[in-house]
């Protein structure tokens, strides 16, 4: 009898010991430099941590997990955890945003006049994307923003307001992809584009209004890599044009 309770008790002990693991690592940048503050997450657990000033970091987690890494003005990075992670310090190397770049790049550029506009941008490609840009913008009948909500204001749509729920079968409703893009992009994210907090749900509902296509997602109530890849894209098309202030005809 004895025998069977110590083998119960280091059973359980054993048990504890491997639920318990911990992952260390370090960030650093393209250059090579540490990373002091980016936020480490374990999705599993929704553990939080920070990096200290040297980009080291300590996290609870276990094999299979995933670690998400964020920080403003740098892509987002994830990795699941590996037993090799387990046994030896993870390294993981962050990449400015892309996102970041070509809005500073715009904001600096961009004057309003076409015959300028057009002038800075000496690359054919830009020039290009810059009269598309307009002329779609110019050919618009009408903008969405007029029928929705004003910067926060936003009021919670119901089934029955403005915009598509998608059917009953499907397993995502539109405020449930809203949540998702909030949650996996991360508040700096749009914080980043000098979108407001109060503002985030009303600009995304303005993307998804711009002809966003997501059927395949609110049906089986998943987003891949490539969705979230399909979003930033529309949102660096449409950006734009949300900032710009609608004009009232005379």
């Amino acid at each position: 009898m004895k025998c069977k309770l110590l083998f119960f008790f280091s059973f359980l002990l054993s048990l504890s010991f491997h639920a318990q693991e911990y992952i260390f690592g370090r960030t650093v940048s393209e250059e090579n430099a540490e990373m002091p503050n980016v936020t480490v997450i374990n999705i599993r657990t929704d553990e939080r941590v920070m990096t200290n000033a040297d980009g080291h970091f300590m996290i609870s987690g276990r094999q299979g997990d995933n670690l998400r890494f964020i920080i403003l003005g740098y892509e987002r990075f994830q990795t699941k955890v590996t037993a090799e992670t387990l046994k030896s310090p993870l390294n993981v190397t962050l990449q400015k945003s892309a996102v970041a770049i070509e809005e500073v790049v715009l904001k600096k550029r961009l004057t309003g006049d076409l015959a300028i506009d057009v002038k800075n941008y000496n690359p054919p490609t830009k020039v290009q994307k810059l009269k598309s840009d307009l002329g779609k913008y110019m050919s618009q009948k009408s903008d969405p923003r007029v029928l929705a909500a004003k910067p926060g204001e936003f009021v919670q749509p119901v089934t029955k307001g403005t915009f598509s729920f998608g059917k009953i079968k499907d397993k995502w409703d539109d405020v449930d992809f809203m949540n998702y893009l909030i949650q996996a992009l991360g508040n700096d994210y749009f914080t980043e584009l000098k979108i407001e907090n109060s503002q985030t749900q009303h600009f995304i509902y303005y993307i998804f209004n711009s002809g966003f296509e997501r059927k395949r997602i609110l049906k089986y109530g998943y987003a891949s890599d490539a969705d979230l890849n399909r979003f930033k894209s529309a949102v660096l098309l449409r950006i734009t044009s949300y900032k710009t202030p609608l004009t009232t005809a005379k």
